[in-house]
């Protein structure tokens, strides 16, 4: 079985986000790691790999230290890593995005199962993964929130619907976008951080690897069809009221006092 994650490095939001001129994302000046619905989904690979044997390759499209980001995850497990980097697919919205990635799939020849996390948290778009397997014409199962069999030519996912879920069976290759409760991450190990900086290599594409699988008009942020009209921090709310030592009574009748006193009820 050969399994590609797609993985995104994305901001640290508890260490500030800044914004370019233009709205974008201002990525090489912010903290930086790797998108939580991603970790799942690679963790998930990597069961996978210690079940079957399988072969985990991660991909991801960003700035050139997205590669620390593949680095984390050979050591997490990962076989091989791949980064694709070129200045014309800065700006890029999801569907140049996912363009570009099923793009560097093609690239990578045979594959049984795609991985990616439901959204980012630096978008919550979750667009690129169903794009990426429309581009590539396979069945996808989103929300996945359990790889319940696997087999081979099908697998079996639970997925996420509102207040139930679904149990489908869906035919190899395909893609599934993984939720957070997928699977808990593991840790990396010594061994594997040794092996990911000393042993293994992270593969970098420019836009000259993918000439034959991509296309052009599609790329970067003129090929987007959509921007950013305005970006801007979350503001922090006021401290609040705070009221000490009240009885029950005082304080029920306090707090419906101050909902009147608003006219919320």
């Amino acid at each position: 079985m050969k399994i590609i994650v797609c993985i995104k490095q994305v901001p640290d939001t508890a260490g500030g986000v800044k914004f370019n001129p233009d709205g974008t994302l201002d990525r090489a000046a912010m903290l930086t790691i790797m998108n939580p619905d991603d970790k799942a989904g690679l963790e998930a690979a990597l069961r996978l790999k210690d079940q079957y044997g399988a072969e985990v390759t991660v991909l991801t499209m960003g700035l050139p230290k997205a590669g620390d980001t593949l680095r984390e995850a050979l050591a997490m497990g990962a076989d091989n890593a791949v980064l694709v980097t070129d200045r014309c697919l800065g700006g890029a919205d999801t569907w140049a995005t996912s363009s570009t990635i099923a793009a560097a799939i093609r690239e990578m020849g045979d594959y049984d199962l795609i991985i990616t996390g439901r959204q980012a948290i630096d978008g919550d778009t979750a667009q690129v993964g169903p794009q990426i397997a429309e581009h590539l014409g396979i069945p996808q199962v989103s929300y996945a929130e359990e790889i319940v069999e696997a087999e081979e030519g099908k697998l079996v996912v639970k997925r996420q619907f509102e207040d139930r879920y679904h149990i489908i069976e869906v035919k190899t290759p395909c893609l599934i976008t993984a939720l957070a409760e997928l699977a808990t991450p593991r840790y990396m190990t010594v061994h594997g951080i040794f092996d990911a900086y000393r042993e293994k290599e992270v593969k970098v594409w420019t836009l000259e690897e993918l000439k034959d699988t991509v296309d052009m008009a599609n790329i970067g942020l003129k090929g987007s069809p959509t921007n950013v009209k305005q970006s801007f921090t979350k503001q922090a709310k006021g401290k609040g009221l705070y009221y000490k030592d009240l009885s029950p009574e005082d304080a029920v009748e306090t707090i419906v006092a101050k909902l009147e006193e608003r006219h919320i009820i």
